[in-house]
């Protein structure tokens, strides 16, 4: 199926045109007709699969017809990171239509989204939060509202948004179109579906777990010490594209941040005690490649789409299988290939056996020669880079002549 196939209008397939995009991805040829038909969707799927153009064409097919400046559709997303992607995606989408949209998030004042809000819009990308306070304010009115999107659910009840879901949904109309997105399926999110959703075509692309692009491999050691030194010998004998290292706390990530700065990495960091100017600093300097490398915490990276990541580093096992998937779901996507590498202490066994059972394999192990396994390091103390770390960088910046993408 083509893009130009779907009953969608000629601006729409017009800026799906510009974009460069031919053929939807298995999520939107699935998803797309049922709700351009009116229906409830239940779309379960990975991140990385398209899940954005499945919501944001049929929202814009709709608002094509009927009056503006009213706001008709409400999406709901998880970080304020995700809800400006999907608002930058409705901005290209609808570049050849008068539908204006605003996305409406805390960490920066409440001025300017106000403003945009009274020149009016038709549709709101909103994190929970923000959007009551501005319910709250009287600013925002949801009466009007045709349809209505939750994205990544799963990351919403994870951080521990689902009452405030509930609270939103006072405000809407019983009779709205819900487009209901999640890369799994824990029971609130499961109790919340059947509350919410009217007779839903449950689309699925596959089963919940890590794309099949992906590769994955287990490094085993003894002692959380080893972990950065590790870390360094890793990256300076394997060519890479994008890195993205995860860390279990946000004060593991800034000390890797400064170590791995120490040795003269392009690396930035992603935790949440930062500034909201300073996380979109990160996130838009590891995109256009300014930063090889991100450390990143579970909660501050979720809902950030960067593509071409070739690698996904577990410096520290996740506390759940979800969370592996969210992490893995960063590389391999849109079908290129990409590498999940776990540095695997003996207490992470029962969470990797139950890893293993989702996968259907047993994760092979993998070793560096000449990797001292036994060398003391002392806690608390600056890593100590050794005269080659120069030639970590130098062989790092070149991925493109060593890792190859392939479609």
């Amino acid at each position: 199926m083509k893009f130009n196939e779907l009953p969608l209008n000629n601006k729409l397939l017009s800026a799906i045109s510009d974009m460069g995009y031919v053929n939807p991805t298995p999520i939107q040829e699935k998803a797309i007709p049922i709700a351009l038909q009116g229906e409830d969707v239940l779309g379960l799927a990975q991140t990385g699969t398209g899940k954005t153009a499945s919501f944001m064409l049929p929202i814009l097919e709709k608002l094509s017809k009927g009056p503006l400046k009213k706001v008709r559709a409400l999406v709901i997303a998880p970080t304020r990171e995700l809800a400006e992607q999907i608002h930058q995606s409705s901005i290209s989408l609808s570049k050849h239509m008068r539908i204006k949209s605003v996305s409406i998030y805390g960490g920066v004042s409440k001025f300017g989204q106000v403003k945009t809000l009274k020149n009016g819009v038709e549709i709101i990308i909103a994190c929970p939060g923000r959007l009551l306070d501005l319910i709250g304010d009287g600013v925002i009115n949801l009466s009007t509202v045709e349809m209505l999107v939750l994205d990544e659910a799963d990351t919403m009840c994870d951080m521990g948004f689902l009452p405030d879901v509930r609270r939103i949904l006072k405000y809407l109309p019983k009779d709205l179109q819900i487009l209901f997105f999640a890369a799994t399926m824990p029971d609130e999110i499961k109790t919340l579906t059947d509350d919410i959703l009217h007779n839903p075509h449950t689309v699925q692309i596959g089963r919940i777990e890590p794309a099949k692009t992906v590769a994955h491999y287990i490094y085993p050691i003894n002692s959380i010490t080893l972990k950065t030194n590790l870390l360094l010998e890793f990256l300076k004998i394997t060519p890479t594209g994008k890195v993205i290292v995860f860390t279990r706390t946000k004060h593991r990530a800034k000390r890797l941040w400064d170590d791995l700065e120490s040795a003269k990495l392009n690396v930035t960091v992603l935790q949440g005690n930062m500034s909201q100017n300073r996380r979109q600093q990160s996130i838009t300097g590891f995109q256009k490649g300014k930063y090889d490398i991100l450390v990143a915490t579970d909660m501050a990276s979720r809902g950030i789409d960067i593509s071409e990541v070739s690698h996904v580093i577990n410096f520290d096992m996740p506390s759940t299988t979800d969370d592996y998937i969210h992490r893995i779901g960063r590389t391999g996507r849109a079908e290129n290939t990409g590498e999940a590498i776990t540095f695997l202490l003996p207490q992470d066994k029962k969470l990797l056996y139950k890893i293993e059972s989702l996968l259907g394999y047993k994760i092979p192990e993998q070793y560096i020669d000449n990797f001292d396994y036994q060398q003391t390091i002392v806690p608390k103390k600056k890593t100590t880079v050794k005269p080659e770390s120069e030639k970590v960088r130098n062989n790092y910046r070149k991925p493109n002549k060593k890792f190859q993408y392939k479609k």
